[in-house]
């Protein structure tokens, strides 16, 4: 902002910047695998500015979020990309190696569907704490702040899962 004009630093300050918190939090609720949601605010903000240089913005508000909703589908869009290798004859693809590594990726697929129905079978609060920290990653800050809960009842929630899903490991296995 070091090059801006006064009366445009004073429309950033007014117009702007006032709805980085909730540009924030609703990037947060609406797409919480984002990596680094900082990073996509200041880039939003950023766009939103060079904007202005080419014409008058009638809602900053708006364009400031729809911004910020483009990049985050463009980032969740790059986190979903696939990575195929290439078979070629000197080097065998994944899918033809020895036995050995089919056994094993059969076996991790098969604690993977018991890990799903585990969590499947906790009660609603326990499953949506403990799919937010396992499976999107988020500290026990984020989920709290997330759901609007204490960290304490995060902890506590986090515990019973953990506990019931044991007992569920334990339980003799029905065919």
């Amino acid at each position: 902002m070091e090059s801006l004009s006064p009366e445009a630093a004073r429309w950033y300050a007014t117009e702007v910047q006032p709805h980085r918190p909730a540009l924030r939090a609703w990037l947060l609720a609406r797409f919480p695998t984002l990596p680094d949601v900082e990073d996509l605010v200041q880039e939003s903000l950023s766009r939103v500015l060079r904007a202005r240089d080419n014409g008058a913005i009638h809602s900053a508000r708006a364009l400031l979020f729809t911004t910020a909703r483009n990049l985050a589908l463009d980032t969740v869009r790059r986190q979903q990309v696939v990575r195929f290798e290439p078979i070629s004859e000197d080097m065998p693809s994944s899918a033809l190696a020895d036995a050995a590594d089919v056994v094993e990726t059969v076996s991790k697929q098969q604690e993977l569907e018991l890990l799903t129905k585990a969590i499947q079978s906790l009660p609603e609060r326990c499953r949506q704490i403990l799919t937010l920290r396992t499976a999107y990653g988020l500290s026990q800050k984020q989920i709290a702040d997330q759901l609007g809960v204490s960290l304490s009842t995060i902890e506590k929630q986090m515990a019973q899962g953990i506990r019931l899903c044991a007992q569920y490991f334990a339980r003799p296995l029905r065919p």
